[in-house]
């Protein structure tokens, strides 16, 4: 059986080291910067000696031959590993200064450019190109290392289900910033707002009680069964471009009362409508102290 194998690449600065080490943490053979014309042979013998069942492997423009075999390679890959995934990770542009002049690492296009902001904004130009092929995307601008960490364990570390196609619901607080990891965001700040009832102030989103008074006003079952329809629509595209990885957003005010509520109300239903998805939920900001 050939071993399920991830292909890291992306932009420097955003995280494909950080991702690497958690793939070694969730037990796979992890390695950085292959060159991409010894992959192949390498996979072979892998497969051949059954060295491992997981292998992860980091390929960049740190190669030279990176851009101009990667197409043919990516095909190859695509037809003789049917458990093959190709990880993308992103960030702004200015993030990836920042992180760059924090670090002092040399970026791997400053031999070529004049500064640091023209290296990065000739690398995503120079790879943008991969992001049609990736079967997962992640954009780290907003991810500290411990939330990255999180977020590729989330992904990659489900066990039995990991070839499942994943859907990833995320409930939030605008004024605590969107989640970038989402594909589409969803504001259900339009419903009622327990906040202002103060006896359903002090409680979480999850509670019942919550629950019930939002449904109990007619545009939460209409919300809900809008957001259904359009999540039917798109999953199948996703999963027709053979992305595996999709998260949808679900923001209130606060990220306390209404997103958590119908962010819980929608895992529940998709739940049982897909049974072919793995699903996944996160209360992102329920537990923050600011009720408001």
């Amino acid at each position: 059986m050939q071993p399920y194998l991830v292909i890291i690449t992306g932009e420097s600065g955003a995280g494909k080291s950080t991702a690497l080490r958690t793939f070694e943490d969730l037990d796979f053979l992890a390695i950085d910067n292959f060159p991409i014309r010894l992959l192949k042979s390498y996979l072979k013998e892998v497969s051949e000696s059954r060295l491992t069942d997981k292998i992860a492997i980091v390929v960049d423009l740190r190669d030279p031959y990176f851009l101009q075999e990667f197409p043919k390679v990516y095909s190859d890959l695509r037809r003789e590993y049917p458990n093959f995934e190709l990880l993308y990770l992103t960030a702004n542009t200015e993030v990836l200064i920042t992180r760059y002049n924090q670090t002092r690492r040399p970026h791997p296009l400053l031999r070529e450019e004049k500064n640091i902001e023209s290296a990065v904004r000739k690398e995503k130009e120079l790879l943008s190109f991969l992001q049609d092929y990736a079967t997962y995307i992640i954009e780290t601008s907003n991810f500290t290392y411990h939330q990255l960490r999180a977020e590729i364990q989330r992904i990659f570390g489900r066990g039995e289900s990991l070839h499942k196609p994943f859907l990833h619901i995320i409930s939030f607080g605008f004024k605590y910033g969107l989640p970038f990891e989402a594909n589409y965001i969803f504001d259900v700040r339009a419903l009622p707002n327990p906040y202002f009832i103060p006896e359903l102030k002090p409680l979480p989103g999850t509670d019942e009680r919550i629950i019930h008074y939002l449904l109990a006003d007619e545009k939460t079952e209409k919300y809900l069964q809008g957001i259904v329809e359009f999540l039917r629509m798109v999953i199948g595209f996703h999963l027709a471009e053979g992305r595996r990885y999709l998260a949808v957003g679900i923001g209130c005010t606060g990220g306390r009362h209404r997103s958590p509520a119908i962010s819980h109300l929608l895992y529940q239903r998709l739940k049982e409508e897909f049974k072919e998805l793995e699903i996944g939920l996160t209360l992102r900001d329920l537990a923050r102290e600011d009720l408001s």
